[in-house]
């Protein structure tokens, strides 16, 4: 097969998601992580390569004779680690640095979506202290105070709360300052080839650390997928309105965006806006949509990776319904935990994040986010009793993981706005 060795670049959730799904895939040959976790250890063969170093990255790729590199974390694509991979000769699926802005830069992705007809909310674009306060101001409350660049999941504040927000404003270089968007929010992946584009099934995370949404945003506490409320023609509706103007336009400059492109939106009551655009598979919302996922993972990869996405199938999914729990580190968001010894993460759909091996050899925390485990079933209810049931037998003093994850959907108590409500 043609991508028979595949390399993955990184060492979070996503990364042992991501070599999971390809080492499932009957194509694939060899899967090759790096730096990668405990957990991709399971599933392929970590080298110690620092992700941000292109030149190290597209040698450990010569030297293994990868036929696909896939990068994973957004700060590797923003540095140009893509880059220097292709320099090289090998497909990769990951943007180039110049089309990785769209995550790398707020203010960017504004342009982007200015130019391309896309629906987002209005912002204004702030460096100084009195240039935020004067937007805050012009917005009303809720405040959205969005960092410019990469935070790690933890450069926005939304809030009532003047103050807060002009204090995270007069923390940040440059900030974008947006009108609050209603309604509830979804996340849609599409694999891009830098012209045609290939969608996922839309899922939902949870960015609050804490139960109903309450607490600072996190890099993600949890996901599920499908939304058993969302309209059938979401998707399409998704791909015609962001994704395809959004990847023509980026190729229209020049840059032609290689990967997976991420759209974050709210169904308000004016209809579907971005909120914001990632540059790779989100984390924790790789998790279960990859445990669903039936069609083989590296083949789709490296049909973007070489432009052969037009006239793909769509992907194909399993019955029924995934939930992803992530159980954190005491401390997290703030200053999390380290050194704990991790217990009870045996079995099937328990994915690594922030975890390391000590020098005895035993499983300790290492980050934030420790582990997303993962349920399935016929339904979200049962997903969630998987899901919960699992995240109960492990054991890391201190850490803790929201009891809400896909409650609401379960109980059926979500409801997007009305066409009725979007025209009146």
């Amino acid at each position: 097969m043609a991508y028979q060795r595949v390399l993955v670049v990184g060492n979070g959730g996503r990364e042992h998601a991501l070599a999971w799904a390809l080492s499932r895939d009957p194509g694939v040959g060899q899967v090759h992580i790096a730096p990668g976790n405990p957990g991709t250890a399971q599933v392929g063969v970590n080298h110690p390569v620092d992700a941000l170093d292109g030149a190290a990255v597209a040698a450990l790729a010569k030297r293994l004779d990868a036929d696909l590199v896939v990068v994973g974390p957004e700060a590797p694509l923003v540095a140009g680690v893509a880059d220097a991979v292709r320099a090289v000769g090998i497909p990769v699926f990951g943007p180039s640095a110049a089309a990785a802005r769209l995550e790398g830069s707020k203010s960017f992705a504004k342009e982007i979506m200015a130019a391309a007809g896309v629906p987002t909310a209005a912002a204004r674009v702030c460096v100084t202290p009195q240039e935020a306060a004067a937007a805050l101001d012009a917005f009303g409350p809720p405040y959205v105070v969005k960092d410019d660049g990469l935070a790690a999941g933890k450069g926005v504040i939304v809030t009532d709360d003047r103050e807060a927000a002009l204090k995270h404003a007069e923390g940040c270089r440059k900030v974008v300052v947006e009108e609050f968007l209603d309604g509830p929010e979804v996340s849609l992946f599409a694999l891009s080839d830098g012209k045609n584009v290939l969608a996922f099934e839309p899922a939902q995370d949870f960015k609050r650390v804490g139960d109903q949404d309450k607490g600072p945003n996190t890099g993600g506490m949890g996901a599920y997928t499908p939304l058993p409320w969302a309209d059938a023609g979401l998707t399409g509706e998704v791909v015609a309105k962001v994704i395809q103007p959004t990847v023509d336009e980026l190729a229209r400059r020049g840059t032609p965006f290689v990967g997976l492109l991420y759209a974050g939106l709210a169904l308000t009551s004016k209809g579907v806006r971005v909120v914001e655009f990632n540059a790779r598979f989100g984390d924790p919302e790789t998790q279960p949509l990859l445990t669903r996922l039936q069609t083989p993972l590296g083949e789709v990869l490296y049909a973007a990776a070489t432009g052969k996405l037009a006239g793909h199938a769509p992907l194909e999914w399993g019955s029924g319904a995934a939930v992803a729990v992530v159980i954190a580190a005491g401390g997290y968001p703030g200053t999390p935990r380290r050194g704990d010894a991790i217990g009870g993460v045996g079995g099937d759909g328990i994915f690594h994040a922030g975890t390391a091996l000590n020098e005895a050899g035993d499983l300790v925390s290492d980050g934030g986010r420790l582990l997303a485990v993962v349920g399935t079933g016929d339904d979200l209810a049962q997903a969630r009793q998987a899901a919960y049931a699992k995240a109960g037998q492990v054991q890391i003093d201190g850490s803790f993981y929201r009891g809400d994850i896909a409650l609401r959907a379960a109980n059926g108590e979500i409801h997007p706005p009305t066409l009725t409500e979007v025209t009146a």
